[in-house]
């Protein structure tokens, strides 16, 4: 069919198109090497449905076989792998009588580019473009780029040709918005762990005092571009209400000029003790600045969106990542807080200064282990357990700062696991954090118990739960059965093995 009359009919309904779009739809090469090309960073596959079925009518006619026969349907995410970001949503129907074996056994293994497949078995093909199109496509295929509402796609039908047959049909969507010469901005930012708040008693005229580190996965990745208005897609009801609290407050402060689209392209649980309120707040405070023209600082944007009242982990994840530990804040009359409260009942205090912030090893690993269970407390009841809970026995405060100079610290300083760890399981039982831990379902400190067991050197709960972690080397295969097997209802979205993140967010402004 002839190109330019596809090109000519689509603009007539989707309006001009961009080069790299007009390149998109209209290449005869790689288009994995094309997205590379475009964003500067590797494309990985992830693939969604890899199954082999009869053709039905459609497909039998688009790939000229009998009706019934064997045909592999594969359908996969082409995504952005320095920022998780789906770029391209592509499905595909591969006859297997027209594939060599070899072939064949490369196409059915998963996360392979078609493209790269074929330059492998070095075979002469050409491609064919059948349909170009504009139009809004089902739920699944937008959930896929974390859109919801009614967004436009762009797409292409085309057929890889060998031998003057058929050999791959293959269908490719993006939305509209991608790749259209506006700027975007992308935030790829961390999660968290937070180890514990050092002093909750206040005798010396300081609190809070944070530790944590920031974590690779899970994390938050948004994407922002200009707008009018303030508009906030994908993710749940709660992270998008956060994004455009952060963003409206940020544009009070700065008196920005404009809005923004946001689109929550990652996330993870709310109320599970990894930090999510801070890194959608900053996540997005990043971003809308970043698109007009403004660079602030994370302690800034924390203190524009009323973060970091408590725990300056957050805050410092997000800006440099690594292992944490900050100065907590100033505590009396006429000072940074006058009472113990959580950082949401902390809106105007700043958030504290880092004392160290140092990388943790990159081959100590952590299981992170998130139990169905209720979630961690937040809102009025966290304000209500600061209140009853503290001040913390000033003694435990005193262990709690020795284990820190004597044990945790020289243990990441020197990479020494076991001190290290054995600071990490005693903490669990000293201070705000025997208070977050013992406010837990008692199936918590049971796995716990089995994590350190099957040999993690340390675990312990992250803030006030329910994430639960046990840090330790190698593939931890011995502490993720220990845990599956004090919990077997756990979920694989609910077990993950990550590590340290020793760099804060990633922005690309593309």
């Amino acid at each position: 069919m002839n190109e330019s009359w596809l090109f000519a009919e689509l603009e007539r309904v989707a309006g001009p198109l961009t080069p790299l779009q007009r390149i998109l739809l209209g290449t005869d090469g790689s288009v994995t090497r094309i997205l590379e090309l475009a964003t500067g960073a590797p494309v990985t596959i992830t693939t969604l449905l890899q199954t082999v079925e009869s053709a039905g009518p459609e497909v039998a006619e688009i790939l000229a076989v009998p009706l019934g026969q064997e045909v592999n349907h594969r359908i996969v995410e082409l995504k952005n792998t320095r920022t998780g970001e789906t770029l391209i949503y592509a499905e595909s129907y591969t006859p297997l009588s027209r594939l060599s074996p070899s072939f064949r056994e490369d196409l059915m293994r998963a996360d392979t580019p078609i493209g790269r497949i074929l330059e492998q078995h070095q075979l002469e093909t050409r491609r064919e473009i059948v349909k170009m199109s504009a139009g809004q496509r089902p739920a699944p295929v937008a959930a896929s780029f974390g859109l919801s509402g009614k967004p436009r796609f762009l797409s292409r039908q085309y057929r890889i040709i060998h031998q003057e047959h058929p050999l791959i049909h293959i269908e490719e969507i993006f939305p509209a918005a991608l790749f259209s010469g506006e700027t975007r901005v992308v935030i790829d930012a961390p999660s968290r762990l937070h180890l514990g708040l050092l002093d909750m008693n206040g005798a010396l005229g300081r609190v809070d005092g944070g530790i944590g580190l920031a974590l690779d996965d899970p994390r938050i990745v948004i994407s922002a571009r200009r707008s009018d208005t303030f508009l906030a897609e994908g993710g749940d009801a709660d992270a998008r209400e956060r994004v455009l609290a952060a963003a409206s407050a940020v544009s009070g402060s700065l008196n920005l000029p404009g809005a923004a689209e946001f689109t929550i392209q990652a996330q993870f649980p709310g109320h599970a003790g990894l930090g999510r309120g801070t890194q959608l707040a900053l996540s997005a405070a990043c971003a809308l600045c970043r698109l007009y023209g403004q660079d602030w600082t994370a302690r800034d944007l924390a203190r524009m969106t009323g973060r970091g009242g408590t725990s300056g982990i957050g805050t410092a994840a997000f800006g440099a990542g690594g292992f944490i530990l900050d100065g907590g804040h100033s505590f009396g009359a006429r000072l940074d807080k006058t009472a113990f409260l959580p950082s949401s009942a902390s809106p105007g205090v700043r958030p504290p200064e880092v004392i160290l912030r140092r990388d943790f090893p990159e081959a100590w690993k952590i299981l992170l282990v998130i139990p169905d269970i209720a979630p961690g407390a937040s809102g009025g009841a966290e304000r209500d357990l600061f209140s009853r809970y503290c001040p913390v026995p000033l003694e435990e405060v005193r262990e709690l700062c020795h284990l820190a100079m004597v044990s945790l610290l020289p243990g990441l300083a020197e990479e020494d696991l076991d001190l290290f760890g054995s600071a990490i399981n005693r903490m669990q039982e000293l201070g705000f954090k025997k208070v977050e831990n013992q406010l837990q379902p008692s199936l918590v400190a049971d796995l716990m118990e089995a994590m350190r067991d099957a040999g993690a050197a340390g675990a312990g709960l992250s803030s006030f739960g329910p994430a639960v972690y046990a840090i330790g080397e190698g593939r931890m295969q011995d502490v993720e059965s220990a845990a599956r097997e004090t919990i077997p209802s756990l979920g694989g979205d609910r077990v993950l093995l990550t590590r340290a993140r020793n760099s804060g967010a990633v922005v690309t402004v593309a």
